[in-house]
């Protein structure tokens, strides 16, 4: 790796910065936006006025918003997040609690979805045109129409209540029990994520099969195989692995409808908490967790595209 790539590599966290600054402003915008007060939702019938305007300036919520955003991006660059108006705890540690069941679900749908869409795509790009191809091609046209929530409920339905092969919610206590819940979780986002990954694949497969380099290795007496698995298939994991971290940052946000679903006690479940209840704290963390993790990602997926393929413009 030539001089050019690793200052690419280190000059990029500092492009980052400027997104998660715009990402803070944002979320602390809508935050204060959702209506209701955070104060009388938090104390509920109790609520009287002197109560009202001691938890107020309790939580500097009777400072201007500018104000507001200060102390909150202040707090924020030393990693504190505040406390929660309605847990009563360190937001901070209250959301890396509710981190494992999350990281658990993301990578177990991103496994899910390169087993299934890996060997589609190569069974589609081989057999263009034939019966296999038309069959995947319409299940990533029905993967993309449909709606997680919805899909999540039919395989409830299904492998749940029908034939009682997972359980219906929950996230399980030991290592295998975790799993077991899990599965249908995973299964329910990985079908969505296939679908995409499995259209990339097969036309970046078969612009590959017509690349020159294939034309020069057929030249050379090589089997449609071993082209295939020495050529063909590492190129055309190259846009899959950008196209894989934008859809991870989709994923990530995702987890809120699918924890929701299936009961699963992530942050996304404590975010949508968090919002019902105006708990400001909460959902300004859980955002800038989300933010972190999404932009984590696509930092990866750029070290590892430039570090696996040198045509990449580093510009």
């Amino acid at each position: 790796m030539n001089l050019a790539r690793y200052r690419f590599i280190l000059s990029r966290p500092l492009q980052l910065l400027p997104v998660l600054f715009g990402i803070s402003m944002i979320t602390f915008v809508l935050v204060r936006s959702i209506p209701g007060d955070p104060a009388r939702a938090l104390l509920g019938s109790r609520s009287t006025p002197e109560a009202l305007i001691r938890i107020r300036a309790q939580y500097g919520l009777d400072q201007p918003l500018w104000m507001q955003y200060f102390y909150f991006l202040k707090n924020l660059l030393k990693g504190d997040l505040g406390q929660s108006l309605l847990y009563k705890v360190d937001a901070l540690k209250l959301i890396s609690t509710r981190i494992e069941p999350t990281l658990f679900l993301v990578l177990g749908s991103v496994l899910l979805a390169l087993l299934i869409a890996v060997p589609l795509a190569t069974v589609a790009a081989r057999n263009k045109g034939g019966w296999q191809d038309h069959l995947i091609r319409l299940f990533t046209t029905a993967g993309l129409g449909m709606p997680a929530f919805w899909l999540g409920i039919m395989l409830i339905l299904l492998l749940s209540v029908q034939l009682g092969l997972f359980p219906v919610s929950g996230y399980g206590r030991t290592g295998w029990d975790k799993l077991h819940h899990m599965i249908l979780p995973c299964l329910t986002i990985a079908l969505a994520l296939s679908a995409v990954l499995v259209r990339n694949l097969r036309a970046s497969m078969l612009m590959e099969l017509q690349a020159d380099h294939a034309t020069a290795a057929r030249a050379r007496g090589l089997s449609e195989r071993a082209i295939f698995h020495r050529h063909v298939l590492p190129n055309s994991l190259v846009p899959a692995v950008n196209l894989l971290a934008v859809n991870i940052g989709w994923l990530i946000s995702g987890t809120v409808v699918i924890e929701s679903l299936f009961a699963i006690p992530g942050i996304g479940q404590l975010l949508v908490r968090g919002i019902f209840t105006r708990d400001y704290m909460v959902v300004q963390g859980v955002a800038m967790v989300l933010a972190l993790a999404t932009v984590t990602v696509n930092f990866l997926a750029d070290v590892l595209t430039v570090m696996i393929d040198p045509r990449v413009n580093m510009r």
